[in-house]
């Protein structure tokens, strides 16, 4: 009896195993291994991911890289652009980001990047591809206020390209402005090109504005031009704050 006690007590752990595989062997033979296979896919399951779920992800993420990548190269356009301008004489340029722009002074003011800090300055001219923008109205340290050419309140001393013609440039708050000429019989037709005058105490000479696009030269008491501007105001996103040298 003691020498059976022995026995099973040095070998009681290898008959338990055996007895454990025969009885999975004869499940997995009944089951014609039914079984193995869901357990196999409970285990692996948490680590498997669905091929067409997985496939929607990879093109979602592709459309995004590929509207970044639109998005970056039309900002280095603008820059190019921003960087090809023309430099003029004793000036500088500081390229500035639009932040904002409200919904109810869409035509009236922008808020840039930039202020103090970057030496941006009260009165600062502002230009864009195409020409003039308007002018620095108030500075932060790191923003600044720009009153556009096309607010009502602007006012801009104009000379006619081709005859030399003066006069002032007023916003009406859409892509055309308002020119009133000091001459009463003025020199100047449809599609003349206007720059910033060289007579103006707020603007350097020569800085393309616009062209015109209807006269009205028998107005009272002066005569009158609309002038569609050079830069599309509306859809401006990088702009330069001209500083003197």
């Amino acid at each position: 009896m003691k020498s059976l006690l022995r026995w099973w007590s040095r070998y009681r752990s290898a008959l338990l195993v055996a007895l454990l595989i025969l009885s999975v062997a004869g499940v997995v033979r009944a089951t014609q291994g039914a079984g193995v296979a869901d357990i196999n896919r409970w285990l692996v399951w948490p680590f498997k991911t669905d091929g067409k779920a997985q496939q929607r992800l990879l093109d979602a993420q592709s459309k995004a890289l590929q509207q970044q990548i639109q998005e970056l190269e039309a900002q280095n356009r603008s820059l190019k652009s921003l960087l090809d301008l023309a430099p003029l004489p004793n000036q500088k340029k500081i390229a500035a980001s639009v932040l904002s722009r409200g919904a109810d002074n869409w035509w009236q003011q922008i808020t840039l990047g930039k202020g103090s800090v970057e030496g941006v300055r009260v009165d600062a001219v502002v230009v864009a591809p195409g020409g003039l923008v308007g002018r620095v109205m108030s500075v932060t340290p790191n923003t600044s206020r720009v009153l556009l050419i096309t607010d009502p309140t602007s006012q801009v001393g104009i000379t006619v390209s081709r005859t030399r013609q003066v006069g002032i440039l007023r916003g009406r708050l859409d892509r055309r402005g308002v020119l009133e000429f000091f001459d009463k019989m003025p020199d100047v037709k449809k599609g003349d090109a206007v720059v910033t005058s060289n007579l103006s105490s707020r603007f350097p000479g020569g800085i393309a504005v616009g062209r015109v696009t209807e006269l009205d030269l028998d107005r009272q008491p002066t005569p009158q031009a609309l002038v569609e501007f050079t830069v599309p105001l509306e859809h401006v996103e990088w702009v330069s704050v001209l500083v003197n040298g």
